[in-house]
Formats: C-alpha cells, sequence, structure tokens
C-alpha cells in the first residue's frame, strides 16, 4: 500500500507542468491546427515531409530544454530511478512501442483526444490507464 508523505508533497510544480502541457496543446493547435500527440510529432521527424520539420524540431527541443530550464530557474532537483537506468529505457522501449501499437500516446488521445471529445480517445486513454494499473501492480507486487 503507498501513501502520500504529507511533508514532501508539492503539488504546486505538477499543477504549473500541467497548465503548461495544457497552454502547449491549445498553442499548437490554434497556431498550427496540429494535435500535440508526441508520438506523432517524434515519429515525423524520423520520416520528415516537406513544410513538417521545423515545427516539429522545435516542439521537441522545447520538452527536452524545459529540464535544464526548470533547473537554472529553480535550482537543482534530484531525479532518482528506483529500477535503474536499464528498467528505465526498457520501458521507454515499451512505450513507444505501445504507442505505435495504439495509434497514438498519451498525450495525444489523453490530453487532446479527451479535450476534443473523441470517443476513441477515451477508449484508448482508458485501456493505457487500465495496462499502466496492471503492469505497475505486477512489478511493484511480483517481481
Amino acid at each position: 500500500m503507498f501513501t502520500v508523505n504529507w511533508e514532501a508533497f508539492t503539488p504546486y510544480p505538477a499543477l504549473f507542468g500541467g497548465l503548461l502541457i495544457g497552454l502547449s496543446a491549445v498553442m499548437l493547435i490554434l497556431l498550427t491546427g496540429r494535435v500535440a500527440g508526441i508520438s506523432g510529432i517524434v515519429g515525423g521527424l524520423l520520416t520528415p515531409q516537406r513544410g513538417e520539420t521545423l515545427w516539429r524540431l522545435t516542439f521537441v527541443l522545447g520538452m527536452a530544454a524545459a529540464p535544464w530550464l526548470y533547473q537554472t530557474v529553480v535550482g537543482d532537483f534530484e531525479f532518482e530511478s528506483p529500477r535503474g537506468t536499464v528498467a528505465l529505457i526498457l520501458a521507454g522501449l515499451l512505450v513507444g512501442y505501445g504507442t505505435r501499437l495504439g495509434s497514438g500516446c498519451t498525450s495525444g488521445h489523453g490530453v487532446c483526444g479527451l479535450s476534443r471529445l473523441s470517443p476513441r480517445s477515451l477508449a484508448a486513454t482508458g485501456l493505457f490507464m487500465a495496462t499502466g494499473f496492471v503492469v505497475a501492480s505486477v512489478v511493484m507486487h511480483a517481481i
């Protein structure tokens, strides 16, 4: 059973991050007409099409620069993977495979699709979440 350490509970950075994700999704759709699905944005860089590369590259570079910017503004922060680097890389590869299998990722379906009331995104997000719950439970309790 997990419990919240209320002394270390800091909801404001998560709230601020969520607001930034929502703002970036809204700005991208208003300015370009594109949905902020990260797997689709990165996939478009792997198979470039004329006129599509600059905005995709800018978006990905912005995501990569965000932790550096946060550290510059707020100061040092600690990140530790309880399972280790190999498990983290393996998990990332499995998530990448799952986004191709599910025709989208949590940002495309969960953030943008749900906000557009897409039934397909509702089904996909429910499946993402259910799978995540099961896998996390198996990893935490059985492995």
